[in-house]
């Protein structure tokens, strides 16, 4: 994927989530379709970031993008419990990090103990989990590698396909065509890392604000 491919897609998966929050905490789910077009958010959100941490797998760049993701995870906690009504499971951005640990975890029994234990609390489950941990060997693995390369790009959709037990829905497999055609325009965009985790965090604070005062 091209830098500007990356950062399109992101912004676009952004917009989708805002709509489908703001459908769901202030208009009370008047509109299925916003929710419906939304399923895409997570597995576009999963595959970038698994894309860049493939590129930069290097074990401080790993920490850095962890440790990251979970401060701007607790941060966001008390918001989301508020304006969707529960604690567990866990926001998103838990799903991300832990994806992130599981995917690169130098031993493997640690792995899969976080992923067995950890995709029970977090938001899309062990599905979740696996969406990014698929993304990350699918990029991880040179395209040179043709027949690794068609098993891994098959067990990233199998996993993403799996949200179904989440969504009841297979709309999830949308993010795949957008993936392949957006992510590959052409350009180079700076990467904003902090931008999209502080945007999370602050359009559920001001969600929970008018929802509050209306």
């Amino acid at each position: 994927m091209t830098s500007a491919g990356r950062e399109v897609l992101k912004w676009l998966a952004l917009v989708l989530m805002t709509g489908d929050h703001v459908n769901k905490v202030l208009l009370h789910e008047q509109y299925p379709w916003l929710t419906d077009v939304a399923r895409v958010v997570f597995p576009i959100f999963a595959i970038v970031l698994a894309y860049n941490l493939a590129q930069h797998p290097s074990p401080d760049a790993t920490r850095r993008a962890l440790v990251r993701m979970l401060v701007f995870a607790v941060l966001t906690q008390p918001f989301h419990a508020w304006a969707f009504g529960y604690w567990v499971p866990l926001n998103v951005l838990f799903t991300l990090a832990l994806g992130v640990y599981v995917a690169t975890a130098a031993n493997r029994w640690l792995s899969v103990i976080a992923w067995l234990m950890g995709g029970a609390v977090v938001d899309y489950e062990w599905f979740g989990v696996a969406v990014v941990v698929a993304g990350f060997y699918l990029w991880r693995i040179s395209a040179e590698s043709r027949s690794q390369w068609v098993i891994a790009a098959a067990l990233m959709v199998a996993a993403v396909a799996a949200l179904y037990a989440i969504n009841g829905n297979l709309i999830a497999l949308g993010a795949i065509p957008l993936l392949w055609m957006v992510g590959r325009l052409p350009g180079s965009v700076a990467r904003c890392k902090w931008l999209f985790l502080a945007y999370y965090v602050i359009h559920l604070a001001v969600l929970v604000a008018i929802d509050v005062s209306a």
